[in-house]
């Protein structure tokens, strides 16, 4: 059984898994839930499919790396309003992961890798491809961790035409900058739609970039008197505008 004041844990499975009364939890799944949470028949378990559907579950029976479930109940979780989505300048080493992790907890919806200008680090080749997968393995695993019905989606890396394509699309665009004279938590927020907060990296965005920013519709805002690093801004960006909007009321 569940502890009081606790949620169950989440696995996740494909939408052909969740369709059925029974799920057979296998693989790195059923290993992690069979062996190192190490949960016994009566316990409840929640599967997700990733895309915001649940499945409510009662372990019914243990074997070496594998759980047997039965569904009690599922229930579908909407995509939230308004979606929130962070273009992240890739930073130096784990930094990047931590990135997408403090994010994924908080609730954003979307994680976009960008190469700016100024960045030390270049995701190209197969050294792109492992930091991406290294990306979106993070991702999955904090999903897990925060009992997310949606895994945020992960992508890049991304030129800065794109990042301002994806500026100009969006319902409220915002830069991070620690010298704009405007503070995030009093811009006026869209009710729905997507948010799209760029994060620029140690060095800050370039000139170039910041001017072809705002042509596209961003507009420039700090957090506080504080500098952040770029692994913690979009985090906290986040946190500043869901705990404005409904997703958090």
């Amino acid at each position: 059984m569940t502890t009081p004041g606790t949620t169950p844990p989440v696995f996740l499975a494909t939408a052909t898994d969740l369709a059925g009364d029974v799920i057979i939890l296998a693989g790195p799944e059923g290993r992690h839930a069979a062996t190192v949470r190490r949960l016994a028949v009566g316990e409840r378990v929640d599967v997700a499919d990733g895309a915001g559907m649940v499945a409510e579950c009662i372990v019914t029976g243990t074997q070496r790396g594998q759980l047997e479930l039965a569904v009690r109940a599922r229930r579908a979780v909407p995509s939230p309003e308004p979606a929130i989505t962070v273009v992240q300048a890739i930073p130096k080493g784990e930094r990047g992961a931590l990135a997408v992790e403090l994010m994924t907890e908080v609730g954003v919806d979307a994680v976009t890798a960008w190469a700016a200008e100024r960045c030390v680090v270049r995701w190209s080749g197969d050294r792109g491809d492992r930091a991406l997968a290294r990306w979106r393995a993070t991702a999955r695993e904090a999903a897990k961790q925060s009992r997310r019905a949606r895994l945020p989606e992960v992508t890049g890396p991304v030129s800065l035409q794109e990042v301002t394509r994806i500026a100009g699309t969006a319902a409220l665009a915002v830069l991070l900058d620690s010298a704009a004279p405007e503070a995030l938590g009093r811009l006026a927020l869209p009710s729905s739609g997507v948010i799209v907060v760029v994060v620029g990296p140690e060095g800050g965005v370039s000139p170039a970039e910041a001017d072809a920013l705002a042509s596209a519709g961003a507009v420039r805002a700090h957090l506080g008197p504080t500098v952040l690093r770029t692994s913690s801004a979009g985090a906290v960006a986040a946190s500043v505008l869901l705990s404005r909007s409904a997703r958090w009321g």
